[in-house]
């Protein structure tokens, strides 16, 4: 219960604060590229449960289904010139703070990913599901994207199994200057998820 007032209270007051930046953010995807400037993709949350993860659109309208599908790399030709400022910046995410205010997510645990990604658990990953997926992680901290996915899982793993207040606040620390140095953004060639056929 301490962990959820605190993600309340720390997600509203970043809301706010951060506010204009989004409008300001959301406006330029606008001008630049047609579509919404939020972007809605279906995750997989506590416990399995799906739910309508937000984020400000850095790639262009239905690019889901262009290209490379779910798969994004540096120089990919669909995101856009606002977007790429976004990712670097991580300021796409900013709209994640609505999700946690929702209790559908946390300041902190395992990035929410999609169904075709759960199916393919094993048991053992399976646990990754076990507390609210977060706005960033231990795995974020230490590899993000360039990370294979196996790498990420154990990574997530290790943080539901250690948590603490002090991890929590080392990933915070963390993740400030991974923002500021815009790292791991992009999956490269070993990092990322690949489906399994």
């Amino acid at each position: 219960m301490i962990r959820r007032a605190i993600d309340v209270i720390a997600a509203a007051m970043l809301l706010v604060i951060s506010g204009p930046l989004v409008l300001a953010a959301a406006l330029a995807i606008r001008i630049e590229s047609a579509g919404a400037a939020l972007y809605r993709q279906r995750r997989v949350g506590l416990q399995g449960k799906p739910f309508d993860m937000l984020k400000l659109r850095t790639m262009v309208h239905g690019a889901e289904n262009l290209g490379a599908g779910l798969a994004v790399n540096d120089g990919d030709w669909r995101i856009t010139r606002v977007g790429a400022i976004l990712r670097r910046t991580s300021l796409d995410e900013l709209p994640n703070l609505v999700n946690v205010l929702r209790g559908e997510m946390s300041l902190i645990g395992p990035r929410p990913t999609v169904a075709v990604q759960v199916e393919q658990y094993t048991l053992r990953q399976r646990g990754r599901l076990a507390i609210r997926p977060g706005i960033t992680g231990w795995a974020q901290v230490n590899g993000r994207a360039s990370l294979s996915w196996a790498e990420r899982i154990e990574l997530d793993l290790y943080y539901i199994e250690h948590r603490s207040l002090a991890l929590d606040l080392k990933i915070l620390w963390r993740t400030v200057a991974l923002v500021a140095g815009g790292s791991g953004v992009y999956k490269g060639d070993s990092g990322g998820w690949e489906l399994e056929l």
